[in-house]
């Protein structure tokens, strides 16, 4: 009898950690994406899947981690040294229902031209999906001369958006601003 116990101790014992162990990984795989599968919606999105496309969303997973949400949409903007963004899209996470979102933001820098983007936007460490709607302050760079790819990131405390943006225009220049977030489409970027 005393064996029995000592074994049924050693299995609970053995037990415990590999359980504890899948408990604790269990939410995280539950709520976010894996690179393979962010990069199988970007091909989806984009249309097909290039050495850059797949570079930039290695480099914002070796970054950032797993994201837990990505937006699907698209978006225009202008500028001469002041400038104009507006977008739509559509938020997806493992744990709640699409949803469509609209951003809007202004810049200022030494940026020229206008443009019209594919963007794909990774969400990172949002606990909850009405964290989305505010602003996110950030610097972009762009070089579009017909076509072009880009990464940027936008943080706001915890929750990060690392847009991957591909699109057509004549646009050139850095600059600075914000992009927020609503629920609904609006023409005021403030």
């Amino acid at each position: 009898m005393r064996t029995v116990r000592c074994l049924l101790i050693a299995v609970i014992m053995a037990w415990l950690p590999a359980a504890a162990a899948r408990a604790a990984e269990a939410p995280l795989e539950d709520n976010t994406y894996s690179e393979n599968e962010i990069l199988k919606a970007a091909e989806g999105f984009f249309g097909a899947t290039t050495e850059g496309l797949a570079n930039l969303i290695e480099k914002a997973f070796g970054d950032l981690g797993r994201p837990n949400g990505y937006i699907l949409g698209a978006e225009g903007g202008g500028a001469f040294f002041a400038g104009l963004r507006y977008g739509k899209g559509t938020l997806n996470q493992k744990t709640a229902p699409a949803r469509e979102v609209y951003w809007q933001g202004p810049t200022v820098g030494f940026d020229f031209g206008g443009n019209l983007s594919k963007a794909f936007i990774l969400v990172s460490r949002l606990a909850d999906a009405e964290q989305l709607y505010r602003r996110y302050p950030g610097v972009d760079g762009s070089l579009y001369v017909v076509a072009g790819l880009g990464l940027n990131y936008n943080q706001r405390g915890d929750v990060v958006l690392a847009p991957i943006r591909t699109g057509v225009g004549l646009r050139w220049g850095v600059n600075a601003g914000y992009v927020g977030f609503t629920r609904e489409a609006t023409v005021n970027p403030f």
